[in-house]
């Protein structure tokens, strides 16, 4: 059978299409991308020699997939490039199964499914597709088309649409029968998804996009005017919106960058819109009327119980898409699916302490659109069974395992125009400045290598947020810069700690007296890398020295800290503590210098200032004057933070 025109080339917007040598990945696609379009590839992680498991594999997909994007075909990668045709019709014959499993929608009957098989060295990958849902016949694909612009083609397009909904479900069950309480629960949960199909319910659309001097008002969509059964492929899409009528307005309506100057295209960058769930539960009455409350009086001893769920859906869809389907077919689903993900999960613990669950939206590196994860918060990011969850995660987005890249402090928050949820670290007050040492006049050594911190972090010095630490707080400042660069490398989302936290901290462990806390003592490295312990879990190597005239010694064991672990080194001696950011060392030589960031500065967060005033600069252990900037009579400890290897 010959293709048609528009299904005759793969195209291949992911940048990573095989993910692992051995095993079985699903291909996505979007409907509002022509049929053979893979916009990312998903590894099968619920896979043994039979068959994968497709419940498991449905469950995690449907809440890790954003509505707009689906399941259109997948790769099976084998250790031998023979039968490549039985191979492929394996990985059809999966992908169909895991696609009903996950939409039973009537579009899917006529769903072409691609079929790609690659050896265990993934050197090649081979295309095959087969047209319709039923059909046993399989064709080759000869034209495989690799986009140079996969995120223009994605987000020039289309926009995101996302609606939170917080749910707080009151329901009574008899204690003399605890088992009643699941069905109850259950029939609870199954009205309130029922209720987002209501007459009475309310949509509201607005746009979270940048600000204009046209902002478009919010629209209202009711639920008697949303047809929740059409299928999506019936849909027509609009060209051009009719302003004036609500059925002909479009996700474009609410878009406002212009297509004359397109920005950066990402995710982050995207066209928002957000959607609010309303319910007129105290309908018109035609006559005036005294409110009234009825009584019902339990006919034996009850127990209320109180379930709080927090949805927060994303969905992606084209800018041509009628609003009216973007609310029944992209976020009523979304609702409903996560609505069930969440009712599953505290089932089981309903009568103990059950799940505190919350979605969390993030783009990993490699991945051209966002993924849904529902996390639990009743334990921290380092309980073991939080841990595994990330790294299955890892496992199915082929993301490496030695950093953090889908912890909570990752996640994007598209609520608001600064879509990082990291972007402000601190409680109150105007931005620290960020990575002060860009920029900053050469060293002075010749012949040197540098080796720099890698990241980002903040400069924290004498008298910020109100407080006066001039003459004790060094230390504390440097602890402040430290935990800062952990944050905006994600490896926590623990505030950056103020003096009277860390005080504390060292007084639960029972290194320092109460007394300790609200005093103005001093503290060093070892203190440091106690908090570091606590608060982070991160283990810190310590350098000692007898004097200040042995640092240089030190600086290749530095450099290799720079260029392995990355995080900045806290100095101390005597009384006085540094922030090193990075050392200048030519081998032969022995020449060297020190890139020290000094907490003692008590100006205003001018970076010129800064950087003009000494407070971020080339040290040499002993200066052009014969000024030694290390006292010689003064030990020295110097504290390395490890980088953790964590997902």
């Amino acid at each position: 059978m010959k293709m048609s025109e528009d299904t005759k080339t793969i195209r291949i917007l992911c940048p990573k299409l095989v993910l692992t040598n051995t095993g079985l990945q699903w291909l996505i696609g979007s409907p509002f991308f022509p049929p053979l379009t893979v916009v990312s590839t998903i590894r099968c992680i619920h896979d043994n020699a039979s068959s994968p498991d497709y419940d498991k594999e449905s469950d995690e997909l449907r809440t890790l997939l954003l509505r707009g994007f689906y399941v259109i075909g997948a790769l099976i990668i084998k250790n031998s490039d023979a039968e490549n045709e039985k191979n492929a019709s394996e990985a059809i014959g999966a992908a169909r199964r895991l696609r009903r499993l996950l939409s039973a929608e009537a579009e899917l009957a006529n769903a072409i499914t691609i079929g790609a098989v690659s050896d265990s060295a993934a050197a090649d990958v081979r295309f095959f597709v087969s047209r319709s849902e039923t059909s046993t016949s399989i064709e080759t694909v000869d034209y495989v088309l690799y986009d140079d612009n996969p995120l223009k083609f994605v987000w020039e397009r289309g926009c995101l649409i996302r609606c939170e909904l917080p749910i707080r479900l009151p329901f009574y069950y008899s204690v003399n029968k605890p088992s009643d309480a699941e069905n109850i629960y259950v029939h609870a949960t199954e009205a309130v998804a029922a209720k987002l199909k209501d007459p009475q319910i309310v949509y509201v659309v607005e746009t979270l996009s940048q600000a204009s001097a046209e902002v478009p008002q919010p629209v209202v969509l009711r639920g008697k005017d949303l047809d929740f059964d059409t299928d999506l492929s019936n849909v027509k899409l609009l060209v051009e919106a009719d302003q004036e009528d609500l059925n002909g307005l479009s996700c474009a309506h609410f878009c406002l960058k212009s297509k004359s100057a397109p920005p950066f295209f990402s995710a982050e960058n995207a066209d928002k819109i957000q959607v609010s769930v309303l319910l007129n539960s105290s309908q018109k009455s035609p006559k005036s009327a005294a409110p009234i409350a009825e009584y019902y009086p339990a006919l034996e001893d009850a127990r209320l119980l109180v379930v709080e769920f927090k949805l927060e859906v994303l969905c992606y869809a084209t800018k041509s898409l009628p609003l009216t389907y973007a609310v029944s077919k992209l976020v009523f689903p979304g609702l409903f699916d996560q609505l069930n993900s969440m009712k599953k999960a505290i089932k089981p613990f309903l009568l103990t302490q059950h799940p505190q669950l919350q979605p969390f939206h993030f783009i990993p590196p490699g991945l051209l659109h966002p993924i849904t994860v529902i996390y639990e918060l009743n334990y921290g990011e380092t309980e073991m069974k939080q841990v595994d969850v990330r790294k299955s995660l890892h496992l199915r987005l082929g993301l490496p395992f030695d950093r953090p890249l889908l912890r909570i402090a990752n996640a994007v928050d598209l609520s608001t125009k600064d879509s990082s949820r990291s972007s402000s670290l601190r409680k109150a007050g105007s931005p620290l400045p960020r990575d002060v040492h860009i920029g900053i006049p050469s060293s002075g050594v010749t012949g040197g290598f540098v080796s720099l911190v890698q990241g980002s972090y903040e400069y924290y010095h004498y008298l910020q947020d109100g407080i006066d630490d001039s003459g004790w707080g060094c230390a504390y400042r440097s602890l402040q810069t430290i935990i800062s660069w952990f944050r905006l490398q994600h490896y926590t989302s623990v505030d950056v700690p103020s003096h009277r936290e860390i005080q504390q901290a060292l007084v639960e462990i029972g290194d320092k007296d109460p007394s300790f806390i609200g005093s103005r003592e001093w503290i060093g490295a070892i203190e440091l890398s106690f908090v570091l312990d606590k608060l982070l879990g991160v283990s810190c190597k310590v350098i000692n020295v007898r004097s200040g005239a042995e640092l240089p010694e030190k600086c290749r064991e530095l450099a290799l800290h720079f260029e392995s672990q990355g995080t900045p080194i806290m100095i101390g001696g005597g009384v006085l503590a540094y922030t090193l950011l990075g050392v200048d060392y030519n081998e032969a030589s022995g020449d060297c210098a020190f890139l020290i960031l000094d907490p003692h500065y008590t100006g205003n967060d001018e970076h010129k200032k800064i950087v003009n005033g000494g407070w971020c600069g080339w040290k040499k252990a002993v200066d052009s004057k014969g000024k030694n900037f290390f006292l010689h009579d003064k030990f020295y400890n110097l504290l390395l933070p490890q980088r953790p290897n964590m997902v």
